[in-house]
């Protein structure tokens, strides 16, 4: 299949962008080429598919639900005890939803930490996204749960290989506070020979860290470097809590660290993430919106605008965080954490890409496209979404949509009745 985007704004100049298969082939002006699909992109920009490096898909069926609460009563309270009532088809529909939302609003790949991974699976191939899925690993430091996880690791380690090309496996503990140091390095060792990522939560609470020096006589980044898992398989969600000889243990692994700014101050899990340091000290760092529970929707472009207003704020500094930072993060940077060729609108890169509609109040007038994207728009000005060459999503209009609204919403109500 090929798709020819007819005169699209392209860093500002109009060009003609010709995609076949799965990768962009060829952009300049005034391409003399015949497609299968025409697509009119005047009044329109493109920009690469933004890219979701930390979600727990499907807790959209928790948006709403035990809102503005502390995180650790909110997950043991609410989240933990209806996640354990969680069935298959209630992560299908759940993570339907999440594959939709992210579609309507610009993003082409996201990085999956959750229980059924196999429904998180189908979903994906259904919506036709791509994604890098976890299951959500526990051992509780119990070392019966440890070996269960392991039996259960390398069966979907083997079911990885019938995936769609667009879905990767990773490995997904969920914190230091419920994996053991034990099974954190058996992980590391199976990802090392399995080249695979890992995706962990770290340093997202003060009351995290105090617990960690408590138990283990230092700060979680510590602790990970005398477990010996520090790696550049390693992605970190959240990274709050680190201090400035964390930043260059993590940049000396070539750690990969992910901020989202939504949950962390909705869960008021804090605000001062050192972003400007990191990036400084060579760290990739790409954002994320972490669940719908916490953060109540997945709009990234709403993510680049908060991550820079937050950013802005708490240093006092309005030139910290700039626009163009916050979208090499989402794409670029995403890209690259989960090792994909994507990210970039050029010649040869996989066709993962967006259509940004100009003719609305958020782009005009449109002096700096990348800051009225970034503090002016919402996802709402999508107007179309290509993944791997396949349009997902034209004038705002995703098939069956409909549908996955309905089941989604009775799915969330039942599991919550039971």
């Amino acid at each position: 299949m090929s798709i020819l985007i007819k005169k699209v704004e392209l860093a500002g100049r109009p060009v003609d962008l010709w995609i076949e298969g799965e990768r962009i082939k060829r952009i300049a002006p005034d391409l003399d080429v015949i497609a299968d699909t025409v697509i009119d992109g005047r009044r329109k920009a493109v920009i690469p598919g933004l890219i979701n490096t930390h979600t727990h898909a499907a807790m959209t069926l928790f948006r709403g639900y035990g809102d503005d609460m502390p995180l650790m009563p909110w997950l043991e309270e609410c989240i933990w005890p209806n996640e354990a009532k969680l069935t298959y088809e209630d992560v299908y529909w759940g993570a339907r939803l999440a594959c939709l939302e992210m579609i309507k609003s610009g993003t082409t790949t996201f990085f999956d930490m959750y229980t059924h991974m196999d429904a998180t699976v189908q979903a994906v191939e259904d919506s036709g996204l791509r994604a890098v899925l976890s299951d959500t690993i526990f051992d509780h430091f119990k070392p019966e749960l440890r070996e269960r996880a392991k039996r259960e690791i390398e069966k979907n380690l083997l079911l990885s290989s019938t995936y769609n090309e667009r879905i990767g496996y990773a490995l997904g503990p969920h914190a230091i506070y419920t994996v053991s140091g034990r099974m954190l390095r058996w992980l590391h060792d199976f990802a090392t020979a399995n080249d695979l990522l890992i995706h962990l939560h770290l340093s997202e609470t003060e009351l995290e860290v105090l617990t960690c020096v408590k138990a283990n006589g230092c700060t979680p980044v510590r602790y990970l470097l005398n477990l010996g898992v520090l790696s550049p398989r390693l992605v970190l969600a959240h990274g709050l809590y680190v201090d400035e000889e964390e930043i260059r243990m993590l940049a000396d692994f070539d750690v990969k660290v992910v901020h989202n700014p939504a949950s962390n101050m909705k869960l008021t899990s804090g605000y001062s993430f050192k972003y400007k340091e990191m990036r400084q000290a060579g760290i990739t760092v790409g954002l994320g919106t972490d669940g719908c529970g916490s953060s109540n929707n997945l709009d990234m472009v709403e993510v680049m605008k908060l991550a820079s207003l937050l950013g802005k704020v708490w240093r006092q500094d309005p030139e910290a965080l700039t626009c163009d930072e916050m979208l090499e993060s989402a794409t670029a940077s995403g890209a690259d954490i989960l090792r994909l060729e994507s990210g970039r609108i050029t010649e040869g890169s996989l066709a993962d890409l967006c259509l940004v509609d100009l003719h609305t109040p958020p782009f005009t007038p449109n002096f700096n496209f990348v800051s009225n994207l970034v503090y002016s728009a919402n996802g709402s000005c999508i107007d179309t979404l290509i993944c791997n060459g396949k349009i997902l999503m034209e004038n705002r209009r995703v098939e069956g949509e409909d549908e996955i609204l309905e089941q989604a919403a009775q799915h969330a109500y039942d599991l919550i009745k039971r």
